[in-house]
């Protein structure tokens, strides 16, 4: 029987970026956080004789269906280093946005990693130490299919080093209300490297003191989220609906004080990127006006370009700010998603769609 499940969205609460590196990559620290906002990916697999067969299908025209999709490249590089052939087919229904910044092919990648696991009878994942091998080797294979498809297989507040694939559970924050911008604006994100390198050239920034205020970053980040503890959602859980958001009466997504304005982190993190793609989208640094509304009783905790977008986020201590926001965003004609940061035990434990 096939096997769906939820594969779900990251934003970045903050990135800091190094200058270009020899082998052409870039040092980067950030701290991603998964949504509750999700693709859906069905996978049916089978063991086969024959060579492996992979078949892609999607609602969406725009992904690719061959070798060049993130789930194809994850499947296909598990099953080698299996020593298993199989029949697999993969379907992706999208309902995030495409190339937005929000990992969603990342997380595809991990969703049809873990569909194929269930199709397959967790086999492969064994006890023990062949289990904690197999963890291993499977971030292993992440790291190849992209950066950011790592921080998939943690899940929750994660903090990322290196180009981002060397990942690190840290302490989750509070679940809290956040809106998703999703303008029509295109952002490249080699472009956006591109500009970040003739900035970084411009400013004279060093190999050497881009390495110091990348680690001083990484030090910074844990120190601020080293105190606080995972909380779970109160009230009941339902079944997602349409949006892909999980249905929850309550106003409130996390305690009062949102460990966000506990730690004093959202006074100074930051996305390096906003420096050079809202110089070359200057309408990209008015939706983040717009989600921020500073000064006002439904000001975000924080508002953010999310990776290199252009897909943008502000978090809200209510439901009623969330709400109050996709109201301005929709005034401005862009489309926004209202959903919720989602918790490493929560992610986990809502992944397969029963």
């Amino acid at each position: 029987m096939p096997t769906t499940v939820r594969s779900h969205a990251k934003i970045n609460l903050g990135l800091g970026i190094g200058v270009p590196r020899a082998d052409g990559f870039h040092a980067l620290v950030t701290v991603y956080q998964t949504l509750e906002l999700h693709d859906l990916v069905t996978v049916s697999a089978s063991p086969a004789v024959r060579p492996t067969s992979i078949r892609i299908t999607s609602n969406d025209g725009r992904v690719p269906t061959d070798g060049r999709n993130t789930a194809w490249k994850m499947v296909e590089l598990a099953l080698a280093e299996l020593g298993v052939t199989a029949d697999v087919e993969i379907h992706i229904e999208k309902r995030l946005p495409v190339q937005g910044g929000l990992g969603a092919g990342s997380a595809n990648a991990v969703a049809a990693l873990v569909g194929l696991e269930k199709e397959l009878g967790n086999r492969e994942q064994g006890t023990g130490t062949r289990k904690a091998t197999w963890a291993a080797r499977r971030l292993e294979i992440a790291a190849k299919v992209g950066s950011d498809v790592p921080l998939f297989l943690v899940g929750g507040t994660v903090l990322g080093v290196d180009r981002g694939q060397d990942v690190s559970p840290l302490p989750d924050i509070d679940p809290t209300w956040c809106v998703v911008a999703a303008p029509a604006v295109g952002v490249s994100t080699p472009q956006a490297f591109r500009d970040w390198d003739a900035l970084c050239a411009e400013e004279g920034l060093t190999s050497e003191a881009s390495a110091s205020k990348l680690n001083e970053l990484s030090r910074a980040y844990a120190g601020a989220f080293a105190g606080e503890i995972s909380l779970s959602l109160s009230g009941g859980r339902q079944g997602a609906g349409s949006s892909g958001v999980l249905a929850n009466d309550g106003d409130l997504a996390g305690r009062l004080e949102s460990a966000l304005v506990r730690t004093g982190i959202t006074s100074w993190i930051e996305n390096d990127f906003e420096r050079v793609v809202f110089r070359q989208h200057p309408s990209l640094a008015e939706i983040k006006c717009t989600l921020a509304a500073k000064g006002t009783p439904e000001a975000a905790l924080h508002a953010s370009l999310s990776g290199s977008g252009s897909a943008l986020y502000g978090l809200y201590l209510t439901r009623g700010g969330a709400e109050a926001a996709c109201e301005r965003l929709r005034g401005m004609g862009v489309k926004s998603f209202l959903t919720r940061t989602v918790p490493r035990g929560e992610y986990w434990g809502q992944m397969l769609l029963q």
